[in-house]
């Protein structure tokens, strides 16, 4: 069974996840990881919090929490620019 970093967990976790939401089977084939190992990630980072596509929800249907974890995670952040959601327009 092959082990893989945590760096490279997280880099192909990150293909799985908002803003790309690729699937499972594109980045198991893309990165030559099995399809069960994504699922597993996948899981787990599921149940610390992160905002997981899949079981066929829409992000209609995601809980408030998720949807603002999708926003802060996607979001620019750029301390001295106008457009940072950290400081006042």
């Amino acid at each position: 069974m092959a082990r893989y970093s945590e760096e490279r967990k997280a880099s192909v976790l990150k293909k799985l996840l908002p803003p790309n939401n690729r699937s499972v089977a594109d980045v198991a084939r893309e990165e030559g990881i099995s399809e069960p190992t994504l699922y597993n990630w996948r899981k787990q980072a599921k149940e610390k919090g992160m905002p997981v596509p899949g079981s066929g929800k829409q992000t209609d249907d995601w809980s408030a929490e998720a949807k603002f974890a999708a926003v802060i995670e996607t979001a620019p952040c750029q301390p001295n620019s106008k457009m940072s959601p950290f400081l006042p327009s």
